[in-house]
């Protein structure tokens, strides 16, 4: 470890007590919900029910989905799975499907096939020239139901952002879709883009109805809700306003955020851009919320599989990162999405002490003792975090912060990186009730 002057503050280990909204029984509450929408109804007995996946990395999903093919196939219907989810996968029908499997979505384990492909069939253009696609065997089946979260978008804000509309859009669209759809969000707005690709969807006929999946701030399955064609534009956009309500976010201003992890799973922008207020194309700071003024990563998800996605939006990264990144996947999801800021490579050192050793100077303050730290697993796991000891008077006046540590220093081995970490495994469980 270099010799510096330079001391790395003492943390405390807080909780953030947010509400608990998990639902006790989450096949039971799919299968109710599916049920009191009379989905089954919009099709005749034997027909073929294409339900289409994505690949954020919902909590219980595997559950869900498993939950929504024993519905059809108790009604009768032949059920069968399909990759939503644009150009994830490398963009290609082999990497899709590895990315369902990894969340333990299989024909073994779901009982019915998973059909991955990328042929897609044109619904025609709208107004703006916007082509929409649909999966072509999606199409081929008798109708389409569509299993994806509700939550905000990590690109833009809106009355609707991140749910079914945008897996109509750019999922269903699969690599030919997603790239276009993308191409005109660049000028028209990716809101607008998702709408108007998602009645154009709509209008095809195919589409049955949507099951909706909330999430609460501890990213336990909240609310689960079967939302018809009739009225799914219109209840996602209270949906969105509903789960926006429960978000969690970092409790304050800090010089530096620091992050284990960044990864597909924990978020499309590989970290959720409006908990670390960073911009895909760079900008610091554009959503209302806590100011960071430094974000640095320390390590790439094994969950991500390479994609890097998000790496961009960092100050500073550790050389532990950069090493993992397959720039395959990673060039394909981002330059597919318009945004290559999203992936330029930042500073990056070897060692997480001289990562901050570098970072700790340009926040603005002369007082080295005055700079405020703060340290999360990733932008899904925001409880518990790590605090600089210097932040005590601010976490006192938080009535949802609770100290569940003494100060402490925080260890490093004879290389400069941690040895003490953020908490082990059963620890972050434990802090998530």
């Amino acid at each position: 470890m270099p010799e510096t002057s330079f001391q790395l503050p003492r943390i405390v280990r807080v909780k953030q007590n947010f509400p608990d909204r998990a639902l006790a029984d989450v096949p039971g509450s799919v299968a109710e919900a599916l049920r009191s929408a009379g989905m089954a109804g919009r099709v005749q007995p034997g027909a073929r029910v294409a339900i289409g996946v994505g690949s954020r990395g919902i909590t219980n999903i595997d559950r869900i989905v498993k939950a929504v093919v024993t519905y059809w196939q108790e009604a009768g219907c032949q059920p069968f799975i399909f990759p939503a989810m644009g150009s994830h996968g490398a963009a290609t029908a082999e990497g899709q499907a590895h990315v369902l499997a990894n969340y333990k979505i299989t024909a073994e384990t779901m009982g019915c096939p998973v059909v991955s492909q990328l042929e897609v069939v044109s619904l025609g253009r709208d107004a703006n020239g916007i082509e929409a696609f649909l999966d072509k065997e999606a199409y081929n089946a008798d109708g389409v139901m569509l299993v994806g979260r509700v939550k905000w978008h990590t690109d833009f804000a809106g009355e609707i952002e991140s749910g079914l509309f945008k897996m109509m859009a750019i999922g269903l669209g699969k690599f030919a879709g997603a790239q276009r759809y993308h191409t005109y969000a660049y000028k028209l707005g990716l809101g607008h883009v998702i709408r108007s690709v998602g009645r154009q969807v709509l209008a095809s006929g195919k589409i049955l109805g949507g099951l909706a999946i909330l999430e609460d701030a501890y990213h336990h399955t909240a609310h689960v809700e079967a939302v018809p064609v009739e009225t799914m534009e219109k209840r996602e956009e209270e949906l969105l306003a509903l789960v926006k309500s429960w978000m969690a976010r970092v409790p304050f201003d800090l010089d530096i955020l620091m992050l284990d992890e960044i990864g597909k799973t924990i978020s499309g922008a590989g970290m959720d851009t409006k908990v670390v207020n960073r911009s895909v194309n760079g900008e610091a700071n554009p959503w209302p919320g806590p100011r960071f003024e430094r974000v640095y990563l320390r390590d790439l998800s094994s969950k991500s599989y390479g994609n890097a996605v998000g790496l961009g939006m960092a100050d500073i990264i550790h050389d532990r990162l950069l090493a993992k990144v397959d720039w395959t996947p990673t060039r394909i999801n981002s330059l597919t999405a318009s945004t290559p800021g999203a992936i330029r490579t930042p500073i990056h050192f070897g060692s997480d002490y001289e990562c901050l050793r570098t970072l700790w100077p340009t926040v603005g303050k002369l007082d080295e003792s005055a700079v405020t730290l703060g340290w999360i697993k990733n932008t899904m796991e925001l409880t518990p975090i790590a605090l600089s000891e210097n932040l005590l008077p601010e976490i006192a006046k938080n009535p949802i912060l609770e100290v569940i540590s003494d100060p402490e220093a925080i260890e490093l081995d004879p290389q400069g990186n941690f040895l003490t970490s953020l908490f082990a495994p059963e620890e972050l469980a434990a802090a998530r009730h």
